[in-house]
């Protein structure tokens, strides 16, 4: 692991390995192509992120100050989306 906090989807690509169903690999294959297959798993894995992050900070508002309607939660997101599409920085993963 490096000393230096990068944040989500910040600094140097790193190789990793990643077990995958054949069939979940070959659908990506065919989608994307073999060269793109990387970026597209790196898309998924930042977006799922993403969603927990914000999860995590929805279900830790609820805790201090209630229940949000479906409503709010769907604005929150298209907030949080908004917000760092413009900055284009992630916050950091907890």
């Amino acid at each position: 692991m490096s000393e230096i906090p990068y944040g989500v989807g910040e600094g140097p690509a790193t190789r990793v390995s990643l077990s995958l169903p054949e069939g979940t690999a070959e659908a990506i294959r065919r989608r994307v192509g073999k060269r793109e297959f990387s970026a597209f798993i790196t898309e998924a894995v930042e977006r799922e992120l993403r969603g927990q992050i914000l999860d995590e900070y929805l279900a830790d508002y609820e805790r201090r100050q209630g229940p949000i309607s479906e409503h709010e939660q769907e604005r929150a997101r298209r907030v949080f989306d908004e917000v760092f599409a413009e900055e284009g920085q992630w916050p950091a993963a907890s």
